[in-house]
């Protein structure tokens, strides 16, 4: 079983996998922040393009950066809906460069348009 690496447990076509190959969008905000790390890990620029808010959106994207990180790990600290319309999620992810493990905290915030999550931004912390 090829596991997904947003470190659900479940297989890849079982959880984010969908939400990647646009068959169903993401349900909660949860839910498309870790299909984005997955997107990151996988070098899918089209999918973080597209789930990234109009408001915000840069207007291209580029993963080929060197030294190019390798995404290792994702935990979820707090998630948080704010209505139906907006969420927070808080998390750690963790990555490789050169051999050196790093650790990125973020709190991101996310909102529900059409029915769809979207991600807005999101502020890094220490």
């Amino acid at each position: 079983m090829n596991r997904c690496p947003c470190g659900s447990g479940e297989s890849l076509d079982s959880c984010c996998g969908a939400f990647l190959a646009g068959a169903v969008p993401a349900p909660t905000a949860e839910a498309l922040m870790r299909s984005r790390y997955v997107a990151y890990a996988l070098g899918l620029e089209p999918y973080l393009l597209t789930t990234w808010h109009a408001s915000t959106r840069p207007a291209c994207l580029s993963l080929e950066t060197e030294p190019r990180p390798r995404w290792i790990g994702l935990t979820i600290q707090r998630c948080e809906s704010h209505g139906e319309e907006q969420g927070t999620v808080e998390f750690v992810a963790r990555y490789r460069i050169g051999g050196r493990a790093y650790r990125m905290r973020e709190t991101s915030q996310f909102v529900r348009e059409d029915g769809r999550w979207f991600y807005v931004d999101g502020a890094i912390r220490e």
